[in-house]
């Protein structure tokens, strides 16, 4: 009998194109079925608000979408496991990440893919950019690069900028760095942490967790080339913030002996099972290279069972997936007129994810995710994507953050009704989302 079953590639590109190519499209907001709305609208209507805006700038926000609209942009350099495609190989991915700024938080964004490599052409464009948007998510730019681009940006556009790959990233392994030393037991100022990868994710990740307790000098960090350490020469900025002063570990295997926790970001099997084997009792290990981790969990499963295990894929429990991040941060940021993403309202962020995995999860959530067990312990530290508590849980928490630092320029008073305001949005768009994920199940 002949198979008909299409193959993943032909899924996905059939996908892509049909019905219609793409992902997103342009919806108007208001009325436009008669001459007089299009008055309104155009010419002459339009005129007024223009007139005011020139006015007062901030009252963009009042009568256009500016601040309910993002811009996700990309050159294309660090396409997810792909490497350096280019910008318009990027569209699709720039795309999806527009889609999951509408569904799961009802952002609209426009995709930016720019054709340009140099830093600092890249992020000149970035800020004349800045005018239309109420915020910038930076993808897929390759390190040392992303970290310039970022640097010339944030704080200087007078809205939020955030590298996602760095800072989306970091924000979620804290909170299940949180989650996973808690049913490990284990203190976050004590343990020892080896990070293997030290591009713009580890090194962003890093700073987080030095942010949420843990020492630096109980971090080793490892490349390619073994652990980076104060001896060695020709350090850049980001690594040498990191390098250790100790002199008795040279390679990861070195580095991972008697250490609690293994955050990896590198590439696949680089953690061997003898590697795991010697690491200290109840150990956690984040193996988060893409596609395949730095150990594969059957393996790991089989030499360690007193461990916690995660990674990036939705295949296996303990996904470490920046869409329980971003949606929300911009969310946020948008609704309190935060000029900058701060650690303060990342923490919010991590603490906020990590207490919401703590509770019991709705039925509704459970029916989503038939056979596992979503109960808080080794193999649930984090909610499941499509947990819609998230919403209304992690904004207020980081306005709160933007609020007390100083971060926002519109206080929310009463976070509370903002949060009851969130999950009504939940209700309204939950029709769209039972649609996105209906058409994920027939693939």
């Amino acid at each position: 009998m002949k198979n008909n079953k299409k193959s993943p590639e032909a899924m996905a590109l059939a996908y892509h194109r049909s019905p219609r190519p793409g992902k997103i499209e342009i919806v108007p907001t208001k009325a436009f079925d008669t001459p007089d709305d299009l008055s309104l609208a155009y010419s002459p209507g339009v005129a007024f608000p223009c007139l005011a805006i020139a006015d007062e700038e901030q009252d963009s926000y009042k009568y256009t979408n500016r601040g309910n609209l993002v811009a996700v942009v990309s050159n294309g350099t660090a396409v997810l496991g792909l490497g350096n495609i280019g910008a318009a190989a990027a569209k699709p991915v720039m795309e999806g990440k527009a889609l999951l700024f509408k569904i799961f938080a009802g952002i609209d964004a426009f995709d930016i893919e720019l054709d340009e490599t140099d830093p600092t052409r890249f992020a000149e464009m970035v800020k004349a950019l800045a005018p239309t948007f109420g915020g910038v998510n930076l993808e897929d730019i390759k390190a040392p690069e992303c970290f310039e681009i970022e640097n010339a940006l944030v704080g200087q556009c007078g809205i939020p900028v955030m590298h996602d790959d760095q800072h989306g990233t970091a924000v979620i392994v804290a909170a299940a760095m949180i989650n996973a030393l808690l049913v490990q037991n284990k203190n976050i100022g004590d343990v020892r942490v080896v990070v293997n990868g030290a591009g713009a994710a580890a090194i962003a990740c890093t700073k987080l967790l030095v942010a949420l307790g843990v020492k630096t000098e109980n971090i080793v960090m490892c490349d390619s080339k073994g652990v980076i350490s104060k001896s060695r020469k020709g350090l850049n900025e980001q690594k040498a913030m990191f390098a250790t002063s100790r002199t008795d570990v040279v390679t990861l295997a070195d580095a991972v002996r008697d250490a609690d926790v293994f955050l990896g970001l590198s590439v696949a099997d680089v953690l061997a099972p003898d590697m795991l084997a010697s690491m200290a009792p109840r150990p956690i290990v984040f193996a988060l290279a893409n596609p395949n981790p730095e150990i594969a969990r059957d393996k790991a499963l089989e030499v360690r069972t007193d461990l916690i295990y995660a990674t990036g894929r939705s295949d296996y429990p303990n996904q470490i997936n920046n869409v329980l991040g971003f949606p929300y941060i911009f969310r946020a940021a948008l609704d309190c007129r935060a000029t900058v993403i701060n650690e303060e309202m990342k923490l919010a962020a991590a603490h906020a994810i990590a207490a919401l995995a703590r509770e019991k999860v709705p039925q509704s959530v459970k029916e989503l995710y038939p056979g596992e067990h979503l109960e808080f312990g080794p193999e649930y530290i984090l909610p499941k994507p499509f947990d819609r508590r998230l919403l209304s849980v992690v904004p207020p928490a980081i306005v709160k953050a933007a609020m007390e630092t100083g971060a926002s320029t519109r206080d929310i008073p009463n976070l509370d009704h903002y949060g009851r305001m969130l999950r009504s949005y939940v209700t309204k768009s939950d029709t769209a989302l039972r649609a996105f994920i209906a058409t994920g199940k027939a693939m």
